[in-house]
């Protein structure tokens, strides 16, 4: 079954545009949420809306309204929202292009994929695509997406396009607050060369899939084991001393191995070369064996 779309329009670019659907590039499907229940009934719980003074009331009795004031509200209704009617209700204009690394990480918010509708749409689509890919450059445009409009970026993302909504600048909060008394300093620079060593050690290529949520997994075992009518075992984290002697932590931390790259089918003979060849043996070698002492 295709996915469904969840926006549908034209992409434009100055003259030119064509159709396109765009769809949620992420899901919370398989995250795991939990249900209010009764806790003697055991029956799942509605949430109604509720008046201070009338008590429950019925949702087809509910209106709009924006607090203008503590407590005053101007009621908003639908034919006031469609009278607002802006270009970007079902095209995304692109305004302007910018390097990527100008758009702030802090600004992105909600991710989108973007393709064609239709087989009339591919080529003119295509070319945009491939005029983004080439230029090295992401589009600045906007769109309506629930009743609000939506400052986005556009890029190339393999065969399709990529959309990231961004937050509104008065969203974002200013750093001062929380690093205002945080003072610059001039570290100590051995202990910044050891620091550095230490990231140079644990580089290594991105793999999301090896970044697990841990805890959703811990708690979906604990989920099966308890649907099972098991007690659940779990083990505690072990506890890491307090971290006294910069120094000789970070001393201590460059012992730790580096991210494990290869695997051990091929980490054992590229041993066995280094001791041919005189070099120490690696943390994959085996130890030899200790001496024993005659009675």
């Amino acid at each position: 079954m295709a996915p469904r779309a969840s926006w549908k329009g034209h992409l434009r670019l100055s003259l030119v545009s064509c159709a396109v659907k765009m769809y949620p590039a992420t899901s919370s499907a398989d995250r795991i949420s939990f249900n209010q229940l009764h806790k003697e009934t055991m029956n799942r719980i509605n949430m109604k809306p509720v008046d201070p003074k009338l008590g429950l009331v019925e949702r087809s009795d509910l209106v709009r309204g924006y607090e203008y004031e503590p407590k005053q509200y101007v009621l908003i209704e639908d034919s006031d929202l469609d009278a607002v009617r802006i270009e970007s209700n079902h095209t995304i204009n692109i305004e302007a292009f910018v390097d990527e690394d100008q758009v702030d990480v802090i600004y992105q918010d909600a991710p989108y994929y973007l393709a064609p509708d239709g087989a009339l749409a591919e080529e003119t689509f295509i070319v945009l695509r491939e005029a983004l890919r080439q230029s090295g450059k992401v589009g600045i445009g906007r769109l309506v997406l629930t009743s609000r409009e939506r400052v986005v970026t556009i890029s190339a993302r393999e065969t399709g396009m990529f959309i990231s909504t961004l937050r509104n600048p008065s969203e974002v909060r200013g750093t001062a607050e929380y690093f205002g008394d945080i003072p610059v300093g001039n570290p100590d620079p051995e202990m910044l060369e050891l620091a550095q060593k230490l990231i140079e050690q644990k580089a290594t290529l991105f793999d999301p899939k090896a970044y697990e949520d841990r805890y959703e997994k811990a708690l979906l075992a604990m989920i099966k084991e308890k649907v099972k009518g098991h007690k659940p075992v779990t083990a505690a984290a072990p506890e890491r001393g307090n971290v006294i002697d910069l120094m000789a932590a970070l001393k201590a931390s460059l012992g730790e191995p580096k991210p494990a790259a290869r695997s051990k089918s091929k980490a054992a003979p590229a041993a066995k070369e280094a001791k041919k060849a005189g070099a120490p043996e690696t943390a994959t070698a085996k130890p030899k064996p200790a001496a024993r002492k005659k009675a």
